[in-house]
């Protein structure tokens, strides 16, 4: 069974067929191609995508739909091809693909998701993208969490 070194969960093994494959790497990582999923019970909904490559890099996710229930993809047909789907449909998210929002913490403790450009994963490969949309129904930071304040001492 592989294993690998990440900085944040020591030593992760994993069963081979089970990672995730960015044939372009990710917008600003594009030398980094194959990822984990890593969940814990305890952290639901969150998601981490850790890089194989980098044990030192590790992305916070959580679902589209625990973001925003009624999302709905549109993946260009760019990125459907490199998942290898037919670009005259979008894929079904649970199913088909997994829709993942990538989270930002501010350094005032604002939590945001990025919908306007999801990882979505192709189940039964481990294909994957960070699927840029073309409109604008979604943005980029869309609030999750205002500032966190201090709680009053007693």
């Amino acid at each position: 069974m592989p294993a690998c070194e990440t900085k944040y969960f020591g030593r992760v093994r994993y069963e081979d067929g089970v990672t995730v494959q960015f044939a372009g790497g990710l917008p600003g990582f594009e030398t980094l191609h194959c990822f984990l999923l890593l969940e814990d019970a305890a952290r639901k909904p969150v998601v981490f995508l850790q890089s194989l490559e980098d044990p030192h890099l590790c992305f916070l996710t959580v679902p589209v739909w625990s973001v925003d229930p009624g999302y709905h993809l549109k993946i260009p047909d760019d990125d459907l091809r490199a998942l290898g789907l037919a670009p005259d449909r979008q894929p079904a998210i649970g199913t088909e693909v997994i829709c993942l929002a990538i989270v930002s913490v501010a350094a005032d403790g604002t939590s945001t998701a990025n919908l306007l450009a999801p990882v979505v994963i192709r189940r039964n490969s481990g294909m994957a993208v960070q699927a840029v949309r073309d409109d604008a129904q979604y943005g980029s930071r869309h609030l999750l969490l205002g500032p966190v304040e201090e709680a009053p001492c007693w």
